[in-house]
């Protein structure tokens, strides 16, 4: 029923935009023929002893709606059962008001809208709550996580904290106002009221606050961008970066017949009718296996704490730049994302009207996401269908996630390596989620249903980057500085593969390591599968269960690195340990011993003669007394280690590079903290190296094996040096890995260029702001003209809203071109 009348609701609120009824009428109280301040205030009773509480009603106050102060109404109406309650910021209010019932009196709700009391039913309103408690209850929201429930006690126990003057419960009527509220005041902000063809003439995503700083093309966007010279064109690229949240549920606690939606579509979520039929449409297609890293989004979609809700969680498309929601974006998701479905519903519902002819995308499995995503779009409604092939769009993982995936996906996935893309890390989504999180208590019980700090951040940001571009140029110029002697020609090379490899990603990488490197999980894999062909085969015989004996190994493996790191830990201790150190130190040395003990078990199943050995190992011991520490507990690992001794030999000297290489970027930030973990990590390495290096040896002997010496050099600590010392001549005679020297060289290059290309794209931002200020001060004032006022009261609201909408706008873009303007002058000289 109110949404019949959502439209009269919005014309009211734009006739308290001006002067109301009283444009043209002198001021009740002082005879002021122009009135220009606006009362909004009014509970104690003195008992002959103290001010007690008190409620409006008891006093007998009487509040005439319809007519001007001190004016009697000759034909008063009471509210219903003459009980009325008002909400306010003050608290809740028992009040008596007498509607007008004149022949020309307005409609009752009216009445209240034009006191800015917003009525909760349209029929026989009992209860209202004022504009100002309405507009106070989302700052707060907003900003300190408060819940709805929590808001509308806080203002009860503000009438009555004792319980003695029991009011009438409002909290469900206050909680549709709020919504009623929101819905009136987002069509207001975005001019839905001055539009001649009304509200039901909204269109899709009409009613978002859009990015300011994004492109838009006809808004904010030079004149003939599209034909922009290739050496410029990147700037004029979509990021966009798409992840989900699982903190915003929502219980099935109603449905849209009896809880329906205000409006369809018309701002962030997109509309919930189409969605939801497309998705019981595809209900049975069936979702694709991951072939890299396990995602808990994928994989724990149908666990037992989604049972009884409508929706899991939330799918979102932003903007990566700015961290703002992009329109018809959002969607509830019902199976987490382990149907692409619900996701690429949201991606074409966002994109599919974009002219830009560059898109970058960022997802925390684009890996697995991106390979059908064009397929998947045939299945979509035509009108969601965009010409990809005449886009360059180009697929990234947030650089937070990337970590998780396999070092293939890695490489072909990072922001760090590509061109074109400046400081971008593609945690957009997650920096919205850390905001909104905190009230998704609120969002659980739900039914169906920035822009002012711009200026600093972005200052901020252009500061930072024009700082960072000099540094890292700087270093990048030292480095080339230091190489050119030995590595002059090699540096051309380097240039060009880089370069191919930017305009053609089909080209080597040279970010990779061109040698061929065994990894411990490669020789896993292996074992297993040669084990699972001989189990097959029935020429193996697994003597327990659970433990193969490959498992065996590898987990014997896993124990002698926790020996390692043990006896490590136990060396760095101080004659002056804590209590506090001590006891983690006592439980991680248990620990290891239980997991050890059941080793050793299974151990004897498959080396019968394990048990002899240690018999004789212990009688030999020089004290016989003695009981071995864990750390130095020997395993007694079996012959076949070989081949993954040699695998582990290669993943220390990885570490060793990669630590060393770490080593030099940490000297370079003088981060002496981290230095002193890396030097610890550099030590584990050499000294892993050293015990795998050792056993080889021994294993060579006894199994008249050599090759694994040409690739497993014995290692000397004096030859351990940063690639600074490499660099600068520190490590004579030392040997040089080309390998590594392109790849810090590459690096470098990259973190230079991409501060580089941050400041171009922050200065282009600063003034597509500018410009979409300027568009949207000419849109208010377009519509001040199209608007078709009901009345006079109607037409000084809405002239009065749309010239401080223009005005707002265009103090806006003053006080950002003046607070960027010594900066920017910094960024035209270079």
């Amino acid at each position: 029923m109110w949404l019949e009348h959502h439209s009269l609701f919005l014309e009211e609120m734009l006739c308290l935009e001006g002067r109301g009824e009283l444009h043209e009428a002198p001021c009740s109280s002082c005879g002021n023929s122009c009135p220009q301040y606006q009362c909004q205030d009014c509970f104690s009773k003195w008992n002959g002893d103290y001010f007690e509480s008190v409620t409006l009603k008891s006093l007998i106050l009487r509040i005439q709606l319809g007519h001007a102060l001190h004016e009697k109404c000759p034909n008063p109406h009471q509210a219903f059962n003459d009980d009325f309650v008002v909400i306010d910021s003050y608290g809740v209010h028992e009040v008596s008001i007498d509607f007008c019932n004149c022949v020309k009196g307005k409609l009752h709700i009216q009445q209240l809208l034009r006191m800015s009391w917003f009525p909760s039913t349209t029929a026989n309103p009992k209860s209202a709550a004022t504009f100002h408690v309405l507009d106070e209850f989302p700052l707060l929201s907003f900003e300190s996580k408060v819940s709805t429930y929590e808001f509308y006690s806080a203002l009860m126990r503000a009438s009555d904290n004792t319980g003695l003057m029991p009011i009438k419960d409002q909290y469900e009527a206050f909680m549709r106002m709020i919504c009623e509220w929101w819905h009136l005041t987002m069509l207001k902000h975005f001019g839905r009221g001055h539009d001649p063809k009304g509200v039901e003439a909204t269109a899709e995503g009409e009613c978002t606050v859009l990015c300011l700083a994004c492109l838009h093309p006809g808004k904010n966007l030079p004149n003939n961008w599209e034909n922009a010279p290739r050496a410029k064109c990147w700037i004029y690229a979509l990021f966009v970066a798409i992840d989900a949240n699982f903190h915003l549920k929502c219980k099935v606690v109603s449905n849209n017949t009896m809880d329906p939606g205000l409006s369809h579509g018309w701002a962030y979520f997109i509309e919930e009718g189409a969605y939801k039929q497309f998705l019981n449409d595809k209900i049975d297609v069936p979702q694709e296996k991951s072939t890299c890293s396990s995602h808990d989004a994928v994989n724990m979609a149908d666990t037992k704490a989604n049972w009884g809700l409508a929706a899991t969680g939330l799918g979102t498309i932003d903007c990566a730049h700015h961290n703002m929601k992009r329109p018809n974006a959002i969607g509830d998701l019902q199976k987490g994302e382990n149907r692409y479905i619900n996701m690429d519903y949201l991606f074409f519902s966002t994109l599919h009207h974009t002219s830009l002819q560059t898109l970058n995308i960022s997802y925390d499995i684009t890996c697995q996401w991106h390979k059908k995503l064009w397929q998947h779009m045939n299945g979509f409604p035509h009108l969601m269908h965009f010409d990809f092939v005449r886009k360059a769009i180009s697929f990234f993982v947030p650089k937070f996630h990337l970590p998780a995936h396999i070092e293939k996906g890695q490489m072909m996935f990072s922001f760090n390596f590509k061109c074109s893309v400046g400081q971008m890390d593609g945690e957009a989504p997650e920096h919205g989620w850390a905001n909104i999180n905190p009230v998704a208590s609120s969002t659980k019980e739900m039914g169906p249903g920035k822009i002012m700090g711009l200026g600093t951040t972005m200052l901020h940001k252009m500061k930072e980057a024009l700082t960072e571009r000099m540094n890292q140029q700087a270093a990048l110029n030292d480095l080339e500085e230091g190489l050119k002697d030995e590595y002059g020609d090699a540096l051309n090379q380097w240039m060009s593969q880089v370069e191919a490899w930017e305009d053609d990603q089909s080209q080597p990488n040279p970010f990779e390591q061109n040698a061929d490197v065994v990894t411990l999980a490669s020789v896993r894999v292996v074992l297993t599968k040669e084990e699972e062909t001989d189990i097959q085969s029935k020429a193996c015989l697994a003597l327990h269960e659970d433990c193969s004996l490959s498992v065996l190994i590898s987990s014997g493996l896993e124990l002698e690195e926790q020996q390692r790191r043990l006896r490590a830990d136990k060396s760095g201790h101080s004659i002056h340990i804590t209590d506090n150190q001590q006891g983690k130190f006592l439980e991680w040395s248990n620990a290891l011993q239980c997991r050890i003990d059941a080793w050793s078990k299974i151990q004897e199943l498959y080396m019968p003669n394990i048990a002899a050995m240690r018999l004789s190992d212990k009688s030999t011991s020089t004290d016989d007394n003695s009981i071995p520490t864990m750390d130095i507990f020997k395993l007694w690992l079996p012959l076949q280690i070989g081949r993954l001794r040699y695998a582990q030999g290669h993943n220390a000297l990885c570490s060793l590079h990669s630590n060393l290489r770490a080593q030099t970027a940490g000297a370079n930030t003088r981060a002496h903290s981290t230095l002193k973990i890396i030097d610890a990590r550099i030590d584990a390495a050499a000294s892993k190296y050293e015990g795998v290096h050792k056993a080889l040896m021994i294993l060579s002997g006894l199994l008249n094996e050599s090759g694994w010496q040409s690739s497993l050099h014995p290692l000397n600590r004096q030859d351990i040096h940063s690639m600074s010392d490499l660099l600068w001549g520190e490590s004579e005679g030392s040997e040089k890995d080309d390998n590594d020297m392109r790849i810090e060289w590459c690096k470098a290059r990259a973190h230079a260029m991409h501060w580089g290309e941050e400041v171009d794209f922050l200065k282009e931002e600063m003034r597509h702001i500018l410009a979409f200020l300027r568009w949207e001060v000419g849109q208010w004032d377009r519509m001040r003209d199209d608007a078709i006022p009901a009345n006079a009261e109607h037409e000084d609201g809405c002239v009065a809203y749309t010239k401080r909408q223009a005005d707002l706008r265009q103090n806006l873009a003053l006080s950002f071109k003046a607070h960027w303007a010594e900066t920017l002058a910094l960024v035209d000289v270079d």
